[in-house]
């Protein structure tokens, strides 16, 4: 029997999951698919990181470490949905949830002083930031917009925001002395392991990373950010805003750069409120309070000092005294400064420039605003993009063409912010890259403080990138181009490898180009304008934040986007878009009992899945059904069955029944196979004439406070409960 993997994540997608995967199950037998789930939700991969501490009914399996050995098979089919991936203020609250419901559990010890600690600390390690996609994307991706979906964009356009000539609204990034200026590059010459050392100014030497296994042919990077330099940047930024009368925002990428950005925000916040940490920095600490841990951990923590109300005044006062901050939430007072993940770079910048270059002020209104970006590494993208529409007005959703993206990311390439290979330097000196012959092939002279980080890109998915790339352009005719800049010492040896690579195919008719990624910006607005598209061929940050910029600017959101990780073991893996909205959805459910999560995502990967069945396994009637799903896909949208914002009407589960109903409505009326077309025949009329019964029962359940017993780990009765309301679709999928 064919089989599909369906990943249990986290907020909204779980809780989607709950509706949605019934109803996949059920159609999914009459079609010989078997459909399994693995739990890699964050409270899952923490108990499974201390599953050798529990007892042994509270001991869980590590289903990601399955999952990731599944994806070097060649008949893998994971369904990904998003899931969380966790800063440190988030991994602490999932610990508290997990400890309450009995679970024993150390607590995330922010200081290291005991072999627990460091015990502790690893595993945490392990569970934090972006723990998931680098094990799972065995492949490189292939994201771009469905037909139907960007037909729907044309027709109902979502709003955009009107720019105006006279926006004020910039970015400013340091562009020396951080990451991109700094970065040194090699190719490795032959397999070997190597060490990052630290060489103090006495001649000490500490080993920072031992035992480090480099393939040959690896591009391996090495860089750093002067926090001399940075605090000088982020207090010129301060005053700049300030002098300007416009909003101060900082975008970091704190969840997946785990080590580096949460140390960059919490630069940020001493410089913005140096006075207040000059004054009570001593008590602060103590108090086992960190800048970088933001605003609302430091606020909660003066609650339980003597002096704590002095010391929040004192915050208060700089804050009235700088420049008005971005607001996360105007109406609770949560800045931009409260959590690092709350900003994601990724997704706030368009949404900046989708309304028109605008952020929420403390007032409850748009205001321009000051986008501070510290490393300079892709900060123009966002400056090219901003540039173009004070010059030309908002892109128009009705005309636009698209950029679907090709992007490097197979076995860890340019992982966010190597996170083993990421260092809060001690002491000046100098840090360098040793081969196990006691070559030095680089170094960087730091200073104390300074953030100094490593990352590689292994050839065979630098080779399997390019012949991506070179796929995706002779299937649509579309002009790909490689953003690389000749300048960046990591991008000049792309550029090599890739200019050699492209020899291994057949590129007669196609235009393939290399452009830097502010020229690459600019020249893809150009297209886009002209309604043309044109392949985004990136790097692994670079994929993150394009397949959020463009699909943000044409569709409305990067969730309506298609994911497919061709696996290079042959296997495929299906992801179903961002999550970034998710926990202001589950408010909203626990709040209201209503989810306007959309699964377009999921019905979308769920499509390529069965259809990559159909081609796998030669399984005739898993095409069959994904076909069907991607017409009865495409007729929620233009029937407008996709969740709305609002109580009292379609929500989440409204629009799995639909789907439901359109789906098997196509199943019926095809005519490749006729038994699947009887087997459906019945429930389509079932569901048909029963609808309005089942929306009526969905709408019923709305309006008072849902009880899914956890947040992090909720309980699968509870949320079975809540997403499954209705008992007359119910009867009907647990029927087939």
């Amino acid at each position: 029997m064919s089989t599909i993997i369906y990943t249990l994540t986290d907020e909204a997608p779980l809780l989607a999951t709950y509706s949605l995967k019934p109803i996949v199950e059920a159609y999914a037998r009459v079609a010989g698919v078997q459909v399994d789930t693995r739990d890699i939700s964050l409270a899952n991969r923490i108990l499974a990181a201390f599953s050798d501490t529990l007892p042994e009914d509270q001991a869980v399996s590590d289903a990601l470490a399955e999952l990731g050995a599944l994806t070097l098979e060649d008949d893998a089919n994971i369904i990904k949905l998003p899931n969380v991936s966790a800063s440190v203020s988030q991994l602490k609250v999932a610990i508290a949830e997990l400890q309450s419901q009995g679970f024993d559990i150390p607590d995330y010890p922010d200081t290291v002083t005991t072999d627990a600690d460091r015990d502790a600390l690893a595993r945490f390690d392990a569970v934090k930031g972006s723990a998931v996609n680098p094990v799972l994307r065995q492949g490189n991706s292939d994201r771009r917009a469905p037909v139907a979906v960007k037909n729907y964009a044309k027709a109902h356009p979502h709003r955009m925001g009107a720019w105006s000539g006279e926006s004020r609204t910039d970015v400013a990034t340091m562009g020396d002395d951080d990451f991109r200026a700094n970065e040194k590059s090699v190719i490795s010459a032959a397999e070997g392991v190597w060490q990052i050392r630290h060489v103090a100014g006495d001649g000490t030497v500490t080993v920072l990373k031992d035992g480090w296994k480099i393939q040959e042919g690896e591009v391996v990077d090495g860089t750093f950010m002067s926090v001399v330099r940075l605090r000088e940047f982020v207090a010129d930024q301060i005053a700049r805003a300030n002098e300007a009368g416009i909003l101060f925002s900082l975008h970091l990428k704190a969840t997946m750069m785990k080590v580096a950005d949460p140390i960059v925000f919490g630069h940020v916040i001493e410089v913005f409120f140096a006075d207040v940490f000059e004054r009570y920095g001593e008590e602060l600490a103590a108090a086992g309070v960190r800048a970088r841990d933001g605003l609302g951990a430091i606020f909660a923590a003066l609650e339980g000092l003597p002096n704590g109300a002095e010391i929040r005044a004192a915050f208060d006062a700089a804050i009235a005294a700088g420049p008005e901050l971005a607001m996360v939430n105007s109406d609770k007072g949560i800045t931009n400064f409260h959590v690092s993940s709350d900003v994601i770079v990724d997704a706030s910048m368009p949404a900046m420039i989708r309304g028109g270059g605008k952020m929420w002020g403390p007032d409850g209104t748009e205001h321009d605003a000051l986008a501070v970006i510290p490393d300079s590494s892709y900060a123009g993208v966002y400056q090219a993009t901003i540039d173009d529409c004070r010059t030309n007005g908002a892109l128009d959703p009705t005309t636009m063409g698209t950029v679907p993206n090709v992007g490097l990311m197979a076995n860890k390439a340019e992982e966010y912010g190597s996170h083993d290979k990421t260092f809060e330097i001690e002491a000046d000196g100098r840090v360098e890259i040793v081969t196990s012959s006691g070559e030095v092939l680089m170094s960087h002279d730091v200073a104390a403080g300074d953030i100094w980080r490593a990352c590689q890109t292994k050839d065979a998915p630098i080779r399997d990138w390019v012949k991506l790339a070179v796929t995706r352009a002779r299937a649509t005719g579309v002009p790909a181009v490689f953003w690389l800049d000749p300048s960046r010492a990591h991008d000049a040896n792309l550029i090599s490898l890739a200019t050699t690579y492209l020899g291994d195919h057949d590129t007669e008719g196609l235009q393939i180009e290399f452009m830097d990624p502010v020229a690459a910006t600019t020249y893809s607005l150009e297209r886009i304008r002209r309604g043309e598209d044109t392949i985004s061929v990136t790097g692994n940050v670079l994929r993150d934040y394009n397949t959020d910029l463009f699909p943000i600017l044409e569709v409305g959101t990067s969730a309506k986007m298609l994911s497919v990780v061709p696996l290079m073991a042959g296997g495929g893996l299906f992801e179903t878009g961002a999550g970034g909205s998710a926990p202001k959805h589950v408010q909203q459910l626990l709040e209201e009992n209503y989810l306007r999560w959309d699964s377009l995502g999921e019905f979308l990967a769920l499509a390529e899945s069965f259809r990559f069945l159909g081609e796998h396994d030669s399984n005739a009637a898993a095409k069959v059904l994904g076909d069907a799903l991607d017409r009865a896909t495409e007729k929620v949208l233009t029937e407008g069955k996709s969740p709305a914002r609002k109580l009292g009407r379609i929500d989440n589960r409204g629009s799995h029944a639909w789907l439901a109903t359109y789906w098997a409505q196509e199943l019926a009326g095809q005519s490749d196979d006729a038994d699947i077309a009887a087997a459906f025949a019945p429930i389509a009329e079932q569901l048909t004439q029963q609808i309005d019964t089942i929306d009526a029962e969905l709408l019923a359940a709305q309006g008072s406070p849902a009880d899914i017993g956890g947040y992090y780990r909720p309980e699968p009765a509870k949320m079975s409960e809540v997403m499954r309301p209705s008992a007359t679709l119910n009867a009907v999928i647990d029927a087939i």
